[in-house]
């Protein structure tokens, strides 16, 4: 069984993220905004992607991702 007030504490922690980080950004990114966001290599980004570490949502042949799930990515510490 989960800490309630640890679940609590998460979720206000990356609500206070999600309202200082990536200002400058859409809600909606592509893999080439994720990789300024981040510092990465496109190659890194893919697989970020592909391995599901980022959920992304597949448009035609290209990947849009939620500025949530990457901010929920950093909060997570996934990418330490």
């Amino acid at each position: 069984m989960q800490d309630e007030g640890a679940d609590s504490m998460k979720k206000t922690e990356i609500g206070e993220l999600y309202k200082m980080m990536f200002a400058d950004y859409p809600e909606i990114v592509s893999v080439s905004q994720m990789q300024d966001m981040l510092g990465i290599s496109r190659h890194a980004a893919y697989d970020l992607v592909r391995d599901g570490s980022i959920p992304a949502i597949k448009i035609g042949t290209s990947f849009r991702i939620l500025k949530l799930n990457i901010i929920k990515f950093i909060a997570d510490g996934s990418a330490a």
